[in-house]
């Protein structure tokens, strides 16, 4: 997996260039709110058949929020009314998305919206702001649990589902 966040120096492994291409997750991190939303979800008896972990999950709230037109602008008004609110030492869940979300997410941090003068929001910033945007539009996940099994079939027809170890 490759992580997007700090590591200490006698912890850090920095993958080879060949390894970081073929990288399939990308760590990110949720804050405490979405999170224990979220694990109900994992949780909840409609999460099966199969049952999606955090990848999924995470990164079908992602496509859900892009899949409509205006989404840096949703992501951004969520940012700027609610969660530059809350306390900025708010607790965060360490987890990990597919990589064809968190390319979506970087493209949005990359953005002109996010650059001097406006203030700069980091990737569990965006992360957060579309599992929330998520919960705000469908409290029981039932969209996220159907947008997971798209994406899964998408990975399928790219072959970048199955890792055998």
């Amino acid at each position: 997996m490759l992580s997007t966040l700090p590591t200490t120096a006698e912890h850090a492994q920095t993958p080879t260039p060949s390894a970081q291409d073929h990288q399939d997750t990308i760590e990110t991190r949720l804050w405490l709110e979405e999170h224990v939303w979220l694990y109900k979800l994992l949780r909840s008896e409609n999460n099966v058949s199969p049952t999606f972990r955090f990848p999924d999950l995470i990164a079908a709230c992602v496509s859900l929020v892009f899949a409509q037109v205006n989404a840096p602008v949703r992501i951004f008004q969520f940012l700027g009314t609610r969660l530059v609110l809350r306390a900025p030492q708010t607790p965060r869940r360490r987890e990990s998305m597919w990589r064809q979300q968190y390319e979506l997410l970087l493209e949005v941090q990359r953005s002109p919206a996010n650059r001097h003068p406006n203030p700069k929001f980091q990737l569990d910033q965006l992360t957060t702001a579309c599992v929330a945007l998520c919960r705000d539009q469908d409290e029981s996940g039932t969209g996220i649990l159907q947008q997971a099994r798209h994406n899964m079939a998408e990975r399928a027809q790219r072959g970048e589902q199955v890792q055998l170890a």
